[in-house]
Order: C-alpha cells, then structure tokens, then sequence
C-alpha cells in the first residue's frame, strides 16, 4: 500500500536575552529509497539565514544553516509532503542458510563493507551489557531470528518506557541500570547488544507513523514524535529494520530518514549559539504527521 502524508517538524529555542548563532546542521529529509519517496518539502527559520545542502559520509541528507542576525527565539520548520510504501503486519524475510544462526557468516566483501557496522561503539564498565547479551544465546548455534525476537521481547517487557526532552541517548549499561528508555536508548541497546554477537548493525533515526494519531490517540509508543530504531544486516534478505520500542519488524511505520554508526551522528537539528548559559530559556518540538490518503484516493482527490 502506497500512503500520502505530510509531515511538519519544528524546534523552537528560547533565551532571555538576544543571542547569536552558530552553524546549525538539520536532518530531516528522508533519503531515496524503496520504502518511500519525497513529493515536496521545505525548511524555514525565523531568523534571515542561509541554507545550503550536503550529503554526509552514510549519505544522509543534510541542511547546513548560517544565520546572520541575533535573537531571542528560534524557530527551525521543516515541512514535507511524501509517499510512504509500507506493508501491514509483520514482515517476513528470507535468510541464506549462513544467516540463520548465530555466529552468523559474513563473505570477505561483506566483512569489508561493514566491518564499521560490526564494531561495537560503547564502552562497557561493569560489564553489565556484555551479561545481559549472553543471555540470549545458550549454545554454540542460535537461531538468528529467535535471538533477535527475545532481545525485542526482553526490551519490551522488562523495561518501561519513559520520554524526555534532552538531547542525547544513554549508554547501553545506563539503560539497563534504570531499566527505562527513550526509542533511542532501547534503539542503541539492542545495535550494541548485537555487535557483540558479530552481527551488524546501524543505528536508524526518523518517523514513526501511527494511524491513530489521525483520530487523535496514540497507539504507538514513540509516535508524533521523531523516532528511532536499529537495522540489521542479514544476508539473503539483506538491511532489515527492527524497533524495540513497539516490537516492529519493518512493517508499515517507521519513515527513515538517515543511518548511523552511533546516534550522536543523526541529531535531527544541532548547532551553537553564543551567549550567557543563564540566557538559554528551553526548547520545544512539536512533530506532527497526517496521512492524507493512499495513493488511488489521493490523485482522485486533486
């Protein structure tokens, strides 16, 4: 099925006094691929700037804004209008014969393409990640896709769901402590989880679509909000999305719009200002997307 959507995102900061800005990099705008694909779109501020585009090292799209003037408020709008190709329920992939267990086989071509995808990124004090990630295996064969389904489940049901608005994601052994999360805290549990089981994996930020948000509820955990999950490479059936926050594998959902070896590099909106640190008042994000029809009843109504 072929659904229409328009999404706006906008970030707004506030400060006592009038400050200057710095370089601010924005990534918002999904990047060409088989699950959707980009009708219009448009990125705005209310302070006089200028934007230029870059494609980053992952090929990630990415906005590069200058500002020329000072103030107390900013406000970043992204808008855009697209056509997101989604499958109902749960997907069902097939696997080469070398990917169906864990430790799974990588080709010498393959190794070398991911090999940055395998390593793991975060640090691992007391060990506790490195414990919690043997639990899932109990032999010297495991089945690929019962370890990746009990990671989900372990996620989802002994971990609590807690939303916040700073900027930045746990550590993996922080995650665990608390047993509590954003989608990009469990998102980063599970790609450094499974990097220690030589699998690999790359951190996934974008949208999460969720039809009850048209009706005004949220069905969804993480919805009406920018998201993020993970993708796992599995030969056979190639990059695979799996989010730990509502036990979705690919599906309908999830809009991507960039990859990542770590989350720090795909910050929707990051940059710098210039000013006194009591000046700084807060920031908000508002997120909305609405579908505005699949693609037959969409071009009728035109």
């Amino acid at each position: 099925m072929t659904v229409i959507y328009d999404l706006e995102h906008i970030t707004t900061y506030r400060y006592r006094n009038p400050v200057t800005f710095g370089e601010h990099r924005a990534i918002f705008l999904p990047s060409a691929n088989y699950g959707g694909r980009i009708l219009s779109y448009s990125l705005s501020t209310n302070v006089s700037s200028k934007v230029r585009w870059m494609m980053d090292t992952l090929s990630n799209n990415v906005a590069v804004i200058e500002f020329s003037e000072p103030s107390q408020e900013l406000i970043v709008t992204y808008r855009l209008r697209g056509e997101h190709f989604g499958i109902r329920g749960i997907a069902e992939f097939p696997l080469d014969p070398r990917a169906k267990e864990v430790p799974m086989q990588y080709t010498p071509d393959e190794w070398l393409d991911l090999a940055m995808f395998m390593r793991p990124h975060a640090e691992d004090p007391d060990g506790s990640l490195a414990a919690w990630t043997k639990s899932f295996v109990e032999g010297d064969q495991d089945d690929t896709l019962d370890v990746l389904k009990r990671m989900m489940d372990s996620i989802w049901n002994t971990m609590t769901y807690q939303a916040r608005d700073t900027q930045g994601t746990q550590s993996p052994s922080e995650t665990l402590r608390l047993r509590s999360g954003t989608c990009r805290d469990y998102a980063w549990l599970m790609v450094e989880a499974l990097r220690r089981l030589g699998l690999a994996c790359r951190f996934v930020s974008g949208y999460l679509y969720d039809e009850a948000l048209d009706g005004g509820d949220i069905g969804l955990m993480g919805s009406g909000a920018t998201h993020a999950w993970l993708q796992i490479y599995l030969p056979g059936a190639g990059w695979r999305s799996y989010d730990p926050t509502n036990r979705i594998t690919e599906g309908f959902d999830l809009i991507r719009v960039a990859i990542a070896r770590h989350p720090g590099q795909v910050i929707p909106l990051a940059g710098s200002w210039f000013g006194e640190t009591e000046d700084y008042l807060g920031m908000e994000v508002k997120v909305s997307i609405h579908k505005l029809g699949t693609l037959p009843e969409f071009e009728a109504g035109k």
